[in-house]
């Protein structure tokens, strides 16, 4: 299965549109899809768990493509349901059905073949063999080896909810030649939302939890701004002109002030074109660069980047852990603890451990153990609070969790050299 879509990379690269994709919808890649999904996942609407849907798997998936074939097949509403966050507000999540999770993934694989091949270096999200490391990479080595003196340090507002159908579908209507390919891609996005017993359409926006949405999204700001940054900024301006985006967060860095001004306006007006909005608080322009060794400093990713001068006098960039981000990393860690109060201690010590390893794999990149290990110090000291809260004979001496701590959890450490 894999080997059938991997040509599809050359198709892309030979043909201007590819055709005759939705043959590659079939019984063998929709079985090799079952295999990745997880178990114990949340249900959709369907109510079908992945167990249950692979006991009778064959079966499940010839009629299944019966009902593609003669486009009776038709998504069904996504799942709705919140889940607390840190702060107390509460995030939504969509839970599609499990058969769309099975289609969609299909989908999402063949997009992501052919589109591979067209995409620009500039975008790092959602990609095969990319990642947030990289994309904190490559402003890291513009920053310190080009001429860059300004930020545009953007935000668009609402992305995901807000991705405008009609757009989408000319975009992928300019790579794509196969009506019915892109009959489902239209079926998926207007599939609704189900939230208690009431549906709601989606008239805008990618589908909510779909394997397809990351892929649709890069599609789109594919042509929004990764090709008009290239084809058009760095075309008209005289100065240099560089830019890195992960989804929906990106950067954009200039040689000269008077042209950064000129793109944020520009800016707006491209994404009032297709249906998107700059969130003005978020988005302003900032000096910062080799020679200009201001105290500004921007996020991008979960970390801040700072201006800074070496031992010897050389211009570096210091790159930390956002104060922001570790600020609800805190909550979020107390808020879990406290919840662990008579749960047992071995296992809640077995599952802080492979959270701080998980923090520690994302945000110990060079320069940052500081902040990495601040992090861990703190749900060091709220665990041994919870332990002596819980025990009714007595404190849990420092000597002693010590010791029990040190066995289970290993030390902060870093992980990403951001430096090559």
């Amino acid at each position: 299965m894999e080997h059938r879509l991997k040509d599809l990379r050359h198709l892309s690269k030979a043909y201007d549109r590819v055709s005759a994709i939705m043959s590659r919808v079939n019984a063998e890649s929709l079985k090799a899809e079952h295999t990745r999904q997880k178990r114990g996942k949340a249900r959709g609407v369907d109510g079908v768990s992945r167990d249950e849907y692979g006991e009778n798997l064959g079966d499940n998936i010839a009629d299944l493509l019966t009902r593609m074939k003669s486009f009776k097949y038709k998504p069904l509403p996504v799942r709705r349901v919140y889940i607390p966050k840190a702060n107390g507000k509460m995030r939504p999540l969509g839970l599609p059905s499990y058969e769309d999770k099975l289609v969609q993934g299909v989908m999402a694989r063949i997009l992501t073949e052919i589109y591979e091949e067209r995409f620009c270096d500039s975008s790092f999200g959602y990609r095969p063999k990319r990642n947030a490391h990289d994309a904190v990479r490559s402003i890291n080595g513009t920053l310190r080896a080009k001429k860059v003196n300004y930020i545009l340090e953007a935000d668009i507002k609402g992305f995901f909810d807000n991705v405008d159908h009609d757009c989408l579908m000319k975009f992928l209507e300019h790579d794509i030649a196969d009506p019915n390919f892109l009959r489902y891609i239209k079926r998926f996005l207007i599939g609704g939302i189900m939230e208690g017993t009431v549906r709601q359409e989606s008239e805008k926006g990618t589908p909510q939890g779909g394997l397809i949405s990351p892929v649709l999204a890069n599609v789109y700001l594919h042509y929004v701004l990764d090709l008009w940054v290239d084809k058009v900024l760095k075309k008209e301006f005289k100065g240099e002109v560089y830019y890195v985006r992960y989804a929906d967060d990106f950067v954009l860095m200039f040689q000269y002030e008077s042209e950064a001004k000129r793109a944020m306006a520009q800016l707006r007006a491209r994404m009032g074109e297709f249906k998107l909005e700059v969130a003005e608080d978020k988005t302003r322009i900032l000096p910062f660069g080799r020679f200009k060794g201001t105290k500004e400093s921007f996020d991008f990713l979960g970390f801040t980047f700072y201006n800074a001068k070496t031992q010897a006098g050389k211009y570096k960039t210091v790159i930390r852990t956002s104060e922001k981000k570790l600020k609800a990393k805190r909550q979020e860690a107390k808020a879990w603890i406290r919840k662990r109060l008579t749960k047992p201690v071995a296992e809640t010590i077995k599952l802080i451990s492979l959270s701080l390893r998980g923090h520690a794999n994302y945000y110990g990149v060079s320069g940052n153990y500081k902040k990495v290990k601040d992090f861990h110090d703190y749900v060091k000291y709220q665990c041994h609070k919870m332990l002596n809260r819980r025990d009714q004979k007595g404190r849990v001496e420092w000597d002693k969790f010590q010791r029990i701590w040190g066995f289970h959890v290993e030390p902060p450490r870093l992980f990403v050299n951001i430096w090559t």
